[in-house]
């Protein structure tokens, strides 16, 4: 995991924390302060989803490349084993 993510995954930590503390100490009744942590935690979850999915786009994008790479190498591998059977032919 990169720093960028260490941070975003922490600023979102922090937030929860922070939203379900504030929450729980306010002066709301029982059925409105449950109403406000389950929508705060409904937040957080969609937020996570978003930051799951972007890492999953990254992780594929960089399995094509590694493919194409792959592809490549043994393409040309394969030309010069060609070349050097035709020159011993």
């Amino acid at each position: 995991m990169n720093d960028n993510s260490k941070i975003v995954t922490a600023l979102l930590a922090g937030f929860a924390a922070g939203a379900i503390v504030g929450l729980l100490f306010a002066p709301d009744k029982g059925s409105e302060t449950r109403d406000k942590i389950n929508e705060s935690l409904s937040d957080l979850g969609d937020a996570i989803k978003e930051r799951a999915e972007e890492q999953f786009g990254q992780l594929n994008e960089l399995k094509d490349r590694l493919i194409g790479l792959v592809t490549s190498k043994v393409s040309e591998m394969e030309s010069i084993v060609d070349d050097e059977i035709e020159e011993h032919a």
